[in-house]
């Protein structure tokens, strides 16, 4: 049996991606401390009272996009066989938020503002969330460790929070202001300066 969802549903939950998306732009331009709730109503083309009846505040609403990011994340690693060696599983992630970054999807790392880390570990729904993200990237690495394909040079943590990092690097913003590359070419090379480092073959040998 088909559940229908109401019509008033379906608009009252389109609105709110609408929202979370615009949050996530505003985020990546302004940052969360100068980002205000005027700012994500005029985004939206609505009114800020409207706003408020989806968000009550602009804690909740950061905390909704980020927490939406991190399950889509979560979504994107089950999508991947189990039998995919596990560094390119750390390839594919870190690709796949790249091309989301260019799409506008990623904002700014919550450790860019203080009083937006206090109010997202006061966020239940996004602790939870980005602990199974944190579980699941130090998963891997130390799968991909396991099957050797990591030096044992660089410990697991600042391979994962190299992860994170990456996808808000402003180095994407200089590469684009630039117009040398294309997208798929600025995603390859960030992922191969992350993953594979910037030493040639032959200064690897040296080194």
């Amino acid at each position: 049996m088909q559940i229908k969802i109401p019509f008033k549903k379906q608009q009252f939950d389109a609105r709110e991606e609408a929202i979370i998306d615009a949050v996530n732009r505003l985020l990546s331009e302004k940052g969360y401390d100068l980002m205000t709730m005027d700012d994500v109503a005029d985004a939206v083309g609505i009114a800020k009272g409207s706003l408020y009846k989806h968000f009550s505040s602009k804690e909740r609403l950061a905390a909704a996009a980020l927490t939406r990011l991190l399950k889509a994340t979560v979504e994107e690693l089950d999508s991947l066989s189990e039998d995919r060696p596990a560094i390119e599983k750390i390839k594919h992630i870190l690709a796949w938020s790249l091309r989301l970054r260019l799409q506008g999807g990623v904002p700014h790392l919550p450790s860019t503002s203080l009083t937006l880390q206090r109010s997202l570990m006061l966020n239940l729904d996004y602790v939870m969330v980005a602990l199974k993200v944190h579980k699941r990237f130090h998963a891997m690495v130390a799968a991909a460790r396991e099957q050797g394909a990591l030096t044992p040079l660089v410990p697991d943590d600042v391979l994962v929070y190299t992860l994170y990092s990456r996808a808000c690097d402003p180095t994407m913003e200089f590469l684009l202001r630039d117009k040398k590359l294309s997208h798929e070419q600025i995603v390859d090379a960030m992922v191969h300066a992350t993953i594979g480092g910037f030493l040639s073959e032959k200064a690897r040998v040296v080194g």
